[in-house]
């Protein structure tokens, strides 16, 4: 066994950790970055970026369908080949990091590709190596897909998002476990392109973490598209049958497909990187950090492993908080009561803050405020393809929005107007009073606030 130190070691080079060992290396710290998996983790080699180069190109095709009665005929011819190839060209170095990992390089920091245990609250072990840190950890391990444990599965080749986005020939049908986010975005992609989709979600709706409208709206779109839906609905067993899977679900129906898609939630494994050593609780989820990434003295987290949102952009900016306090710089702190989210199905759903549910269950009185997109004047111009709805939730005492959804085509790109009165806590009557662009999608918020104030004791 043989020890080295250095200034930080950053256990997961995943897209927080990266953006925290960059700039302390490039600082002049002695960094060390390890991971056993490609440096720049999930997002552009599994998730965030391959994945959205395949809804652009399923988008594509929906809006060439959508032209018969607005601007003539076409006749459309999925392809999955161009769309497989520019993955493996633009995206993912057909998943070499080599690029990645001279980057780092460059920017003075060392990469070691193994798998990092916690021996010590400033030191990991590799191999046969401890690299100990004067200055401190950073833990940015991520999650790994969470398998339910339905009988019959783990002994069978699923697919999970990596196989998904590497494959090369599409399967003639596929069931979908999970209608969350992934399951959802990747479901629509798959029968754009003339797969027969079929989606099973345990709980009571599609996409269950946003507000009831927008599963209900989903659901409707994926209908329309040929989806089958099974909301409420518990797989029981999942067993090898005819060619593919067969998928029983509880009230006795069984679902098949040539190949099954697992979609149901992302999973930390604290105790591979013997966090405990942290002397956290032994069965905790996630990593507790405080305003400033941190979990202990001399050791900070960031990134999905926090649990406070598993999404890059939370990952990043916690990164620039922790980066700041190990270099003794002044730092704002986090603030998660913003934290805006996408999910790019086709409408996109963009929400940010509480839910009408959570607003009331945190004790606040509500009111809610809602607009149809169709019935905006750009809705109605749009046409083909223009579902969606906007819905507010005011802290009436407050007088401020603290949570907001914007469904529709442009969905996410609406939600940042919206991100910015959550997080700063603009007055429902300053926005009431706000001159929004005509005919935008976001002139769809002015009427959500109009109803808002319709509603005013």
């Amino acid at each position: 066994m043989s020890e080295h130190t250095v200034d930080v070691v950053v256990l997961g080079m995943g897209p927080g950790g990266e953006a925290v060992a960059g700039p302390l290396a490039e600082a002049g710290l002695a960094v060390i970055g390890i991971d056993e998996q490609l440096l720049g983790g999930e997002c552009p080699y599994w998730g965030c970026v391959p994945t959205k180069m395949m809804i652009r190109a399923a988008q594509l095709l929906a809006e060439a369908r959508r032209i018969p009665g607005m601007a003539g005929a076409v006749e459309v011819t999925p392809d999955w080949a161009p769309v497989a190839q520019r993955i493996r060209d633009e995206a993912t170095d057909d998943w070499d990091d080599r690029v990645a990992v001279e980057r780092f390089e460059a920017q003075g920091g060392r990469f070691i590709r193994g798998s990092g245990r916690i021996v010590a609250r400033d030191a990991i072990q590799v191999d046969g190596d401890v690299y100990r840190a004067r200055r401190g950890i950073v833990v940015a391990t991520g999650t790994t897909p969470a398998v339910p444990p339905i009988p019959g599965l783990r002994d069978l080749p699923y697919w999970t998002n990596h196989q998904i986005v590497e494959v090369k020939e599409l399967p003639a049908s596929l069931v979908v476990l999970g209608g969350g986010a992934i399951g959802a975005e990747l479901a629509q992609v798959m029968v754009r392109f003339g797969v027969h989709v079929i989606v099973v979600e345990a709980l009571e709706r599609l996409v269950p973490p946003e507000e009831p409208e927008a599963g209900q709206l989903l659901a409707e779109v994926f209908e329309g598209e040929g989806i089958v839906v099974h909301t409420g609905a518990k797989a029981t067993e999942v067993r090898r049958g005819g060619d593919g899977f067969e998928v029983v679900l509880d009230g006795g129906d069984v679902v098949t497909g040539e190949q099954l898609l697992v979609a149901t939630g992302r999973r930390t494994d604290l105790p591979g990187i013997n966090a405990g050593e942290l002397g956290i609780d032994p069965d905790a989820r996630f990593l507790s950090v405080d305003g400033r990434g941190r979990v202990i003295d001399g050791v900070w987290a960031v990134g999905d492993v926090t649990g406070v949102g598993a999404f890059t952009h939370v990952a990043t900016h916690q990164a620039r908080i922790v980066a700041d306090d190990i270099l003794g710089k002044p730092a704002g702190g986090a603030n998660d009561t913003a934290v805006p989210r996408v999910t790019f199905t086709d409408p996109e759903i963009g929400s940010v803050g509480l839910t009408q549910q959570a607003a009331q269950e945190s004790g606040r009185r509500v009111r809610i405020g809602t607009a149809k997109v169709p019935s905006s004047a750009r809705g109605w111009i749009h046409k083909a393809g223009n579902e969606g709805l906007i819905k507010l939730v005011e802290d009436v005492d407050a007088g401020v929005l603290v949570g907001a959804t914007s469904m529709g085509p442009a969905g996410g790109e609406v939600l940042s107007m919206l991100t910015l009165a959550v997080h700063a806590k603009v007055p429902v009557d300053r926005l009431a009073d706000m001159i929004y662009a005509y005919p935008t999608f976001h002139r769809a918020v002015s009427d959500a606030v109009a109803d808002l104030r319709s509603s005013d004791d």
